[in-house]
This record gives structure tokens, C-alpha cells and sequence, in this order.
């Protein structure tokens, strides 16, 4: 095998630094050949080993009683009962979406499609967290159709339902939106399959659609910041074929049935290449692998392209030795190709063979685990304390309420988003029991008494201005909305979305954030049991808000215990679960009406949060709630207008009376307090619950009721000022909130 003196440009071009290029020299005694060069570039990339996150990833809690399966694996899995384990994963389609928004969020459902049922597990649930810049421009308006059309179009091709999400709109993601996917599965506790290449001697099988030079150096273009030339990087965007992956899927779960495998992996970024060696290197072992058998779509590839390609729909498997013919046979039936495309062999090298001749011999852990790691400088950036500084007294309170209210329910980021999962499939299997549209999404897990919550959640703007507190905060609203659900928290998977890590600020960001996660989920105890770190968010040197979406797993059993957010009959009383404080910094109030996003973020108190949610618990399993709905963005008033118009059937109005207790209206109406509930109640157990609440220390006070065909919400007057009134008919909400995004796109 040749060797070729590599040139400083060449180094360059493939995303390696000179230091970097030193150790792989170091590593294999020679200089790399450019096939091998190829592949230390998209393994070393930050998209693949991670080298500037894993040192700070280790301090996020793994482990727990529930915990079957945590980071390290194609994805997460958690004990259920039953014998069974939720199997889950959130991962990023960021720059793919940016460049070509159908095929990159295409691609992006189908590769964590992939992760899930590579575990052995069926997926019966897709949620995804979605960022966009503002829609006044065409470009935006662009890239958001497209990325809804691409997620729509493949998961509702698969046959598996989209069943939530959210969206969230800012000028700061205008070049660099964030397509977030998450998938959920169902496996049998002891059936979990792994990525390893296990058994010296078994053949290693290439499984799925032909390998064609779409998606060369996917990973390292996920790896760099954009510039006015990302448009030239459209051809390192992978296409989808859904149906292929619904054949792929239906394969491998039947030769999983069968006994037929001993190992298996996901052909994602950096594909055959990070299949091949991070399987060999988890196990210790080496493969031997032949390209002459791989199966191709385009003439004339070279080994370089075979190794980098990310064409979709494609399994690396172990199977068991002797077992290649029943493997192919079933392979066949199901229309797809498969090659015996290797060996496992125990010299712990990645051997890659073409045509005869041996074209890249390197040691597995070196590409999978010994790439380099870098504690990078972080310190605050200088505006930091700008950025927090916020002196409420120079800006008027609110005095037409009704006309704000209106304003935020309008907003794109708390308006309906009907729009979007009215694309979405998510009645396909008959699992869904809780719809689009409520605080979290509900599943029923067929054969038990069980049903799983889901809910994706994060403020970046929080995270901005404190990324501790807003990291936090992100765990505990998702947490929170579970619980309002019905549900016991159970796992949490991350989908880490920051700038360029080499920028000391965006270091900063992100250990504070990895600290807020990790401090929120140990108060909880809930594990972190997979998840992503999305790298390099930024155009022209301006960075997305740091922006750590979470996707959480909770319990609900029995399943008829599922609650929705909306009122259900006139004559409920409305309690108000939690405490009002001068929470106004970072809200969407500030943003909308004020035009800035300055101050910190809402106060959190961990132990409150833990005793409100324990309360919310308590009173839905004691069967006195009729409704819940956390209080999130646009604050109080917001989510009693979304409690009485967000039912897709029956829509109620309610008059609600407030004491500002020396709040400011605006603060008392639409700031963002921490650890607040809406709940409904039958008026014959008002009383009961609010001696429960008293008894596990979570202030609850009866606000008003549930009646009319209006919201009318009434803020006494206090020696710190006169009272306002919200009262408009439940029509022009239903206009104003539900309306909303479909004239926006209109435009």
C-alpha cells in the first residue's frame, strides 16, 4: 500500500489541523494515504468524535433504576415494565436543512428512525424541535415550508406518526435554523441489540439501498460554520428514500426475530467508514472489509467515495457465522440489497481491501476512539452584563391588556401550530391517545396498561442570557409538561445546539448549560440516556442564541390517566398552582411589545419545581384534575386563552379575577414565572385539592371559573396602581391564535 506526502492545503481541505495531521502520522508510523486521510477527517470532525463536548458530556447523570441502555449506543432505552423499554434519541439535521430543507429534514427523520430500530426496537413515535428565523422574509418562509414538507413526507411515508413538537421563531436563527428530530421505540427489555462487531470470523453484511457519492463529507460540512458560499455545499446533503428505509426497517427487525445477527449499525454521518470502525472498536476487534462487494449505484467509485458516502437507508450488520444465506434470503424478500462485504477479525485494525489491494489499514480505536479531545478556553463574552441588565422602570405597564393579549397569541412562536401538524400523520398505528396540540403527546403502548408522555422543550433566549438558569429551565419545563400529561418522568435524551466552540463564549454557553442540565436532572432524577451535540451554528461569525433542546420520556400508568391542557365543562373551578414573581426578563411580553430581549431569565427553584410537580402528580392520580396546562411563554394570561381555545372539539370561556400583590400587570398577566400550573377542577373537589396542594407545601388559590363564550380576566387595583381588565370573545382568540401562522405564510 502507497503512501503519499499529504500537502498543507490537501491537510486543510479535509477540516485537520496540523497538530491533528501530526498524531494520525504518529498513530500509523507513515502518512496517511488519501482514502485514510478521508476518513480520520469525518471521524475526527467535531459532528462525529465530539472532541470539544466529551470531556464535558461525562458530567450529565446516565445512569438510574430504569436506565437499560445509556450514551455510547445508536440510542437510549429505559425500563418500562412489561418486560419492555422505551427506545429513543434526539439528533440534528441543522446545515443539511439550511442548505436543502425537504432532504435535509427528510434525511434527518430517517436517520433517527434508523438509530431507534437498529436497536431492535419498533418506532412508534416522531416529535421534532424546530428553529426558524422570522417569517417576513421569503427565505425563512422557504426553509420552514420545506423542512415541514421533508419531515412530513417521510415520516408519513414510513407509517410512523408524528405526534408533537414545537417551533420557535427569531431573527438569530435566520441562517442557521435548527431541525431537531426525535424518535421513540418499543423493545423487549432483553432483545436490545448493539453496534458491535462481536465473533472473530463472522461475516460482516452491507444491507439496504446501493451506495451512490450523495452526502461525501456530510460530516465535516456539519462541522464548519457557514459563509456566502454554503449554497456550493448542496451536494454533501444526502437524498431520502422512505420506502426503501419502511423495506429496510421490516428486514431488520424480522432477521433480529430470527435469531440472525449479533451485532448492527447505522450507515450515518461519515457511513461506511464510522459504521465499520466504531463497531470493531467497541468490541475490541478489527473488520477486514472488501469494497469490490459493495453494492453501487454510480460507476467508477473510488474507495475514498465508497468510505465517506452518507447515502441513506443503509445497515452495516455481524451475523452470525453460517448464517449469510438465510440473512441474503431474507434481505431478498424484502427487495433489498445485501453483500457479504467482510469479516471480523481480532487485530483490532480497520482493513479496507478494493479490487485486491489493501487501500487503508488503520487501528479502530484510533478512528473511533483515541481522536484528539480539547478542554477549549470559555469565559463570558464582554456583553454579557449588558445583555442581563434590564430597568423595568423605564418601561411603561401595561394598559390596553386585551390588544397585548392578542398580540402574543398572534406571535409565531405561541401561536397554533396547526398549520404545521395538520401535514403530519399522527393517528397512523392507532397508538396516539393524546394529539398535536396539548402539553405533551401521549402514546399507548399496546398489550399493557401503560401509555408514554413526550414533549420537547428549550428557551434559547433564557439560555442566552443565563445559560445555567435556561438550561435548567429547559429540563424542568419538559418535565412539567409531562407531568401535567399525566405522567412520571422517566428519560431524557439532549440535542446540544451552540456556535463555534473555539469561540471562548460559546464554550462558556455551553459548560454552563451542560451544568444547568445536569443539576435540574439529578433534582428530578431523571438520566440523560442519549443524545447529540450539534457544533458551529453560525454564519459570517454570528451565532444561534445557545439553544439545548431536550426531548423527555415520561410514564403514565394506567393509561387512562392521559389529562390535556384544555377546560372541559362549564362550572370547573380554575386553580392557580405555584406563585407569581416579577418574572419579565427574556419573555416573549418583552420581545413582542417591548422589542427587547434583555434581563434574566425567570427565577427556578428546583425544590419548588419538584414539590409542584409532585403535587400535579398526586392530584391526577387521586382523579380531581379535569385539566392541566403549565404556564410557559406569554405567561398567565396566554395559558388560560390557550386553555379555553385549544381543544380541537369544544371551546369554553372562563372569568378569572387576579390580585396583583404588588406585581406589576405586566408581570402578574404575561411574565414567564417558573413552577406554575393551570388547573381545572369539578367545583364538589376544589376544596380537596387545594388542601393537597397546602399539604405538600405548593401555593394553590381557586382563580376563577370556567363559563361563557369569553375570556375576561380582571386585575384589581392595589395601592401600586389601577386595575385592567382582558375581555374579548372566544372567537377573535380562536382568529387571532389560530389564524395566525397560515397568514403569515400567505405573505
Amino acid at each position: 500500500m502507497k503512501t503519499t506526502g499529504n500537502t498543507r492545503d490537501l491537510i486543510a481541505q479535509h477540516g485537520l489541523s496540523d497538530e491533528e495531521y501530526k498524531k494520525i502520522v504518529e498513530m500509523l508510523g507513515r502518512e496517511p494515504n488519501l482514502t485514510e486521510l478521508g476518513m480520520f477527517s469525518v471521524m475526527w470532525s467535531e459532528h462525529c468524535s465530539y472532541k470539544s463536548s466529551r470531556v464535558h458530556l461525562r458530567k450529565l447523570p446516565t445512569t438510574g433504576p430504569r436506565v437499560v441502555q445509556g450514551p455510547g449506543e445508536n440510542a437510549g432505552a429505559v425500563d418500562i415494565g412489561d418486560g419492555l423499554c422505551a427506545v429513543f434519541k434526539m439528533e440534528s439535521h441543522n446545515h443539511p436543512s439550511f442548505i436543502e430543507p425537504y432532504q435535509g429534514a427528510a434525511t434527518g427523520v430517517g436517520g433517527i428512525m434508523r438509530d431507534v430500530f437498529t436497536m431492535g426496537a419498533r418506532p412508534i413515535a416522531l416529535l421534532n424541535s424546530l428553529r426558524f428565523g422570522l417569517l417576513d422574509k421569503p427565505m425563512n418562509r422557504h426553509l420552514f415550508k420545506g423542512v415541514v414538507a421533508g419531515i412530513a413526507g417521510y415520516g408519513n411515508c414510513m407509517g410512523v406518526p408524528t405526534v408533537g413538537g414545537e417551533v420557535v421563531f427569531n431573527d438569530i436563527y435566520s441562517q442557521n435554523p435548527l431541525v431537531n428530530a426525535f424518535c421513540l421505540g418499543i423493545a423487549k427489555k432483553d432483545r436490545l441489540f448493539k453496534g458491535l462487531a462481536v465473533g472473530i470470523g463472522n461475516p460482516v453484511m452491507y444491507v439496504g439501498s446501493k451506495t451512490g457519492r450523495d452526502g461525501i463529507h456530510g460530516a465535516t460540512m456539519a462541522s464548519d460554520a457557514f459563509d456566502e458560499a454554503s449554497e456550493a455545499k448542496r451536494p454533501t446533503v444526502q437524498v431520502g428514500d422512505p420506502f426503501t428505509e419502511k423495506l429496510l426497517l421490516e428486514a431488520c427487525l424480522e432477521l433480529m426475530d430470527k435469531d440472525l445477527l449479533v451485532g448492527i449499525q447505522d450507515m450515518g454521518a461519515a457511513g461506511l467508514t464510522s459504521s465499520s470502525c466504531e463497531m470493531a472498536s467497541r468490541a475490541g476487534n478489527g473488520i477486514d472489509l472488501d469494497l469490490t462487494e459493495v453494492p453501487r449505484r454510480e460507476p467508477g467509485m473510488t474507495p475514498y467515495e465508497l468510505m465517506l458516502s452518507e447515502s441513506q437507508e443503509r445497515m452495516l450488520m455481524i451475523a452470525k457465522e453460517g448464517k449469510e444465506a438465510e440473512v441474503l434470503a431474507i434481505c431478498k424478500k424484502w427487495d433489498l440489497d445485501a453483500a457479504v462485504v467482510g469479516r471480523v477479525t481480532n487485530d483490532g485494525i480497520l482493513r479496507v481491501r478494493d479490487q485486491g489491494k489493501v487501500v487503508a489499514e488503520i487501528p479502530a480505536k484510533a478512528l473511533a476512539e483515541d481522536g484528539p479531545r480539547y478542554e477549549r478556553p470559555n469565559a463570558p463574552p464582554p456583553y454579557q452584563e449588558h445583555l442581563q441588565s434590564l430597568n423595568l422602570d423605564v418601561l411603561p405597564d401595561v394598559k390596553d391588556a386585551t390588544g397585548v393579549l392578542l398580540s402574543l397569541l398572534e406571535s409565531p412562536t405561541i401561536a397554533s401550530k396547526a398549520w404545521v401538524y395538520r401535514q403530519y400523520d399522527h393517528m397512523v398505528r392507532t397508538n396516539t391517545l393524546v394529539r398535536p396540540g396539548s402539553d405533551a403527546a401521549v402514546v399507548r403502548i399496546k398489550g399493557t396498561n401503560k401509555a408514554l408522555a413526550i414533549a420537547t422543550d428549550c428557551n434559547g433566549r433564557y439560555c442566552l442570557l443565563n445559560p445555567y438558569v435556561g438550561a435548567g429551565i429547559a429540563v424542568a419545563e419538559a418535565a412539567r409538561n409531562l407531568v401535567c400529561s399525566g405522567a412520571l418522568p422517566i428519560g431524557l435524551t439532549d440535542c446540544l445546539n451552540f456556535g463555534n466552540p473555539e469561540r471562548p463564549d460559546i464554550m462558556w454557553q455551553f459548560i454552563l448549560s451542560i451544568e444547568g442540565i445536569k443539576d435540574a436532572c439529578e433534582a428530578f432524577g431523571v438520566p440523560v440516556v442519549s443524545g447529540n451535540v450539534s457544533f458551529y451554528n453560525e454564519t459570517n461569525g454570528l451565532s444561534i442564541y445557545p439553544t439545548p433542546i431536550l426531548g423527555m420520556v415520561g410514564l403514565i400508568e394506567p393509561a387512562d390517566r392521559a389529562t390535556t391542557q384544555w377546560f372541559k365543562q362549564a362550572g370547573d373551578q380554575i386553580i392557580l398552582l405555584g406563585t407569581n414573581r416579577d418574572d419579565l426578563g427574556g419573555t416573549e411580553y418583552l420581545r413582542v411589545v417591548h422589542h427587547r430581549e434583555q434581563g434574566s431569565p425567570p427565577h427556578l427553584s428546583l425544590e419548588a419545581e419538584k414539590a409542584l410537580q409532585a403535587c400535579v402528580l398526586t392530584l391526577i392520580g387521586e382523579g380531581l384534575v379535569q385539566s392541566a396546562h403549565d404556564c410557559s411563554d406569554g405567561g398567565l394570561a396566554v395559558t388560560l386563552a390557550e386553555s379555553c381555545v385549544s381543544s380541537p372539539g369544544l371551546r369554553l370561556g372562563a372569568v378569572v379575577r387576579l390580585a396583583p400583590n404588588g406585581l406589576r400587570r405586566d408581570a402578574l398577566l404575561f411574565g414567564e414565572s417558573q413552577s406554575r400550573v393551570v388547573l381545572s377542577v369539578k367545583p364538589s373537589v376544589a376544596e380537596q385539592a387545594l388542601k393537597a396542594a397546602e399539604q405538600m407545601g405548593v401555593p394553590a388559590a381557586v382563580i376563577g371559573s370556567v363559563q361563557g363564550d369569553r375570556l375576561v380576566i380582571d386585575v384589581a387595583a392595589d395601592r401600586w396602581g389601577a386595575g385592567c381588565r382582558i375581555d374579548a370573545d372566544l372567537e377573535t382568540f380562536v382568529d387571532r391564535w389560530g389564524n395566525s401562522l397560515e397568514r403569515t405564510l400567505e405573505q
